[in-house]
Order: C-alpha cells, then structure tokens, then sequence
C-alpha cells in the first residue's frame, strides 16, 4: 500500500517504482470491480472540475467515466466558458477552484499551468496532458502491457517509433525509467528528446535497472515485444512543417515490413490515437490532397491486425485515471 491521498498527478518523474505499481495494481482492482458490476463508490460527495485548453475525446470521456462511476460530480469547462488566461490569472483560478473543488484536471498547453494549478489550489491536480508530458496516457499504457504480455513490466523490450521528442515520447521515457523497462526512441536524430530529460532518465534507470536506447537506426525494432507511434502531424503547424516532418518520418512508418523487422511473432502495436490510417477523416483527407498519402505514421493493415491492441489501450485509459483520482483523494 501507498499514501498518495492529496498528492498530485503532474508527471511521472514525481512517482517512484512502487507508486507507479501501485496505481497499476489499483487500477487492474478497480477494472475488475467495474466488470464485476461492484463499485464501492469511493468518490462519493467529492466535486471535480475538468479544465480543457485542448479538445479531448478519450481524455475527457475517462475522466467523466470514472468520477461518475466512484460517486463523484464533474464540471466541464473549456476555453471559451471560462476567464482563464484571458479575465483571470491561473493563480487566481486555481485558488478559486481549489475552494470549491476536491480536485482539478487540466488538459492544455504548458507543463508551467499544471504545476501551478497544483502549487495554488491546495487539492490535487491531474496532468490530462500538456505539451510536455502525458503521464495519465503511460499508466494506461503499462496496464495495457501488463494484461497482453505476461512477464514483468522490466522484462519488457518497449520500442517508441517516429517523433522522439513529443509528449507521449517524453512521458513514456520516464516511466519506463521509473520502472526499469527496457525501452528505445528511434527517430530522426533531429527529433531526438532534449537532451536533459534524456539524462535524467538515464539517471532514473541506475536505480531501476531501466536500458535507455535512442537511435536512429530502425533495424533497432528487432526483439521489440511492444511497437509504439503517436501522430506525426498537428492541425495547428504550418504546411510548411507538414511537409518536412512527413518526408522525414516516412521511413520510420510502422508497416508489416517494419513488423517483421521485429523477429517477433507476438509483437504488440500500441498508439495513443487518434491515428492516421485511412483516409476516413477529415484530416486524412486533407493532407492525402497535399501530399498523397493514405496512410501516415501506421499502415490500416497494422492498424487493423492481430498485433493490434490500440482499444484495449484507449479503455484503460479509464480505468488508470480512474485509479489516478480514488488514490489520491480516497
């Protein structure tokens, strides 16, 4: 057992091993009871207020989800219902809703807004994501794992493919740091991690026991158990910057030619979504006419195969947050 009431969830860098663990094995607790149809309601009476900069589809409908079903009330509120940032500082807001609320999701921008939600509201605070990290997406990640890959979480050959310096890339390092995975960044060397937060996770794994790996050489997939993207574009960056981030990460595409690099039969292929493999979105359509492409950072034949586990994935993102909030306000 852990003691993590009111202590926020900002990033994993602020978890040890046995903490990340923990909040695993809650969540697998708490899973079973949903599917069981026996949930305690450990939530009962808290109020929780969801902040989103960003639009959420998986994020938000996770968080709603799992306070609903532990008791809980939820208030929604976005950019353009509220005065944050605009009327009203972050300090100021925090204040107000640490007040009000037992605790606070944010979901935006800067890494800075979420750390000072926490620092000034006085409740816990819930990282849903910001440029910098994704901590809730890495703990439904390991669950994801831990559930179709039966052997320890260290005895996992993790292999992160495409842009090395996002969010998720970054969120995914430090965990696996935290918890002694085995686990590899190949991309472009342009698109490598910073170097600071690469040298703390390796300073993590002296601890843990982590291989850190980050290369550009895609034969590196070989061995991989676990086969990892994340988009390579956003709606919000210039064509300009389309076009080189595609034809540099083309080779990096994960396909069955990519798959069978792998050596591995049993291989899983895990994205955070949404993904781009198919032309049955908007998106999809769009950057087809600029630059002919059907399928972008993963194939629809691997997107759609056996060695897909991409749903499981999005469902535990449920069950992790879910975890996230009964340990730190139950």
């Amino acid at each position: 057992m852990c003691n993590l009431k009111g202590k926020s969830f900002l990033t994993l860098k602020d978890f040890n091993k046995n903490e990340i663990e923990y909040l695993l094995d809650l969540a697998k607790e708490l899973k079973e009871e949903k599917y069981k149809g026996k949930i305690d309601k450990k939530l009962k009476y808290k109020n929780i207020a969801l902040l989103f900069e960003k639009e959420s589809l998986r994020t938000r409908c996770s968080f709603e989800i799992a306070a609903y079903d532990e008791g809980a009330n939820v208030t929604y509120i976005n950019s353009s219902s509220s005065h944050i940032g605009k009327k009203e500082s972050i300090k100021d807001t925090a204040r107000v809703l640490g007040r009000l609320y037992d605790g606070i999701e944010y979901r935006g921008y800067s890494q800075d807004t979420v750390e000072t939600l926490s620092k000034y509201s006085k409740v816990p605070v819930w990282n849903g994501l910001t440029d910098e990290d994704h901590p809730t997406q890495v703990l439904a990640d390991f669950l994801t794992i831990k559930e179709h890959l039966k052997k320890p979480l260290n005895e996992v050959n993790f292999v992160y493919i495409g842009d090395g310096r996002n969010n998720v890339a970054n969120a995914l390092m430090i965990g696996a740091s935290k918890i002694g995975m085995n686990f590899k960044i190949i991309s472009p060397k342009s698109l490598f991690p910073k170097k600071e937060l690469a040298n703390e996770c390796r300073e993590n794994s002296e601890k843990s026991g982590a291989k850190i790996i980050i290369t550009e050489n895609v034969n590196a997939v070989k061995n991989a158990d676990i086969l990892y993207t994340d988009a390579w574009v956003s709606m919000g960056e210039s064509e300009s910057i389309w076009k080189e981030r595609i034809n540099m990460l083309l080779p990096y595409q994960i396909n069955m030619k990519l798959i069978e690099k792998c050596k591995n039969n049993n291989v899983k292929f895990m994205h955070c979504l949404p993904a781009f493999h198919n032309l049955e979105t908007k998106v999809g359509e769009e950057l087809y006419k600029k630059f002919k492409l059907k399928e972008l950072e993963v194939t629809e034949e691997v997107f759609e195969s056996k060695y897909s586990i991409v749903f499981d994935e999005a469902e535990n993102r449920m069950h992790t947050i879910k975890a996230v909030m009964v340990a730190t306000l139950y």
